[in-house]
């Protein structure tokens, strides 16, 4: 029996049941009695308890994301203040991870890709302005809510960015997403996130990873002395400036990749509005809904899948499709498909 589950912690969260277990933490839902709430917390493990570097590392990361509040970031509710028991109480997400989600959606549609990689680089984008670097993006740190958004988490082993850290020896972040410069041990920025988002969009377009071995070690090597297939090549029907943008990303060269999130997203943004995509999915929180809705009708889009739950107000010439929760996210792809056969462009 797990030592904490029915106790609680600081007369405050009761522990319901275990959820999640990291090499740092474990994580656990739980009820918060003082707000009547559910939430996740993550406990940091009670043999790495007694181990300073550990210790500081999870002090860390609770530090650095407490500063964020974005749509597409995990929140944090509460840190520990108890000497004894380092402790962060999170959104406990209604939802499973990318890589759940690739593994059971098998090759997304590029225009499913296209919708979560932009709210992941927004993540990334506000993480970087307060001078966080995630340092560990991949599909398992990333999160597909029921309502189709995307809120990335796990800052595990974020760090401040002006506080200039290296990779260690130890095995930080997932081989198959890693930079070149996190694979040799170099001083990192936030180049090196948008590094490991381009792998995660290579992955969610062709239904692959860009490099495979049979060790950490071979993989880490292509990251720095090989040049992947191009999406293209796989699936020709990904049109070619997003996989010029993908390709951007995971530039070796650091002086030739996205200097910036911002950067990304402002192409991102153009390949929308230039390719003419008509169709989208709008899931973002009611906050948010209104003033997506009317960047995409600015950028052109004539039908949009309503996930937010609130009434639009769009152009009589915008067909908007009000989808339900209990309704799966699976099923966009067929719905973009059957549109376009029903309304092929002239």
């Amino acid at each position: 029996m797990d030592q904490y589950i029915g106790k609680m912690l600081d007369d405050r969260y009761e522990i319901l049941e275990l959820i999640g277990s990291g090499g740092m933490a474990n994580v656990y839902k739980a009820r918060c009695h003082r707000l009547n709430r559910l939430v996740a917390i993550k406990i940091l493990k009670s043999d790495l308890a007694d181990n300073a570097d550990f210790r500081r590392r999870f002090h860390d990361e609770s530090q650095a994301v407490a500063q964020l509040s974005h749509a597409n970031i995990v929140s944090v509710y509460d840190v520990s203040t108890n000497p004894d028991r380092e402790y962060i109480v999170m959104e406990l997400i209604d939802g499973i991870t990318l890589k759940q989600y690739m593994e059971r959606r098998g090759r997304m549609d590029w225009r499913e890709s296209l919708h979560f990689i932009t709210q992941i680089m927004r993540g990334l984008s506000h993480a970087h302005s307060r001078g966080i670097i995630h340092r560990d993006i991949k599909p398992q740190n990333i999160m597909v809510l029921r309502d189709g958004s995307v809120k990335v988490a796990d800052f595990g082993i974020a760090c401040l960015a002006n506080q200039g850290q290296t990779l260690t020896q130890e095995a930080l972040g997932s081989v198959h997403y890693i930079s070149p410069e996190q694979a040799r041990g170099d001083r990192i920025d936030a180049r090196s996130d948008i590094y490991s988002a381009g792998v995660v969009l290579y992955e969610m377009l062709t239904g692959r990873l860009p490099f495979e071995g049979d060790s950490a070690v071979s993989v880490a090597i292509q990251h720095l002395s090989s040049v992947p297939l191009a999406p293209r090549d796989i699936d020709p029907s990904i049109p070619e400036p997003l996989e010029l943008i993908c390709m951007k990303a995971m530039c070796a060269n650091l002086e030739k990749r996205y200097p910036s999130a911002d950067a990304m997203l402002e192409d991102l943004e153009s390949f929308i509005k230039d390719e003419d995509i008509q169709i989208a999915a709008l899931t973002l929180p009611k906050s948010k809904a209104e003033e997506m809705t009317k960047l995409l009708v600015q950028y052109g889009i004539k039908a949009i899948w309503n996930f937010a739950h609130i009434d639009l107000d769009v152009p009589s010439d915008v067909l908007v499709e009000n989808v339900h929760l209990s309704e799966s996210l699976m099923q966009l792809s067929y719905n973009i498909t059957r549109y376009e056969k029903e309304h092929p462009r002239s």
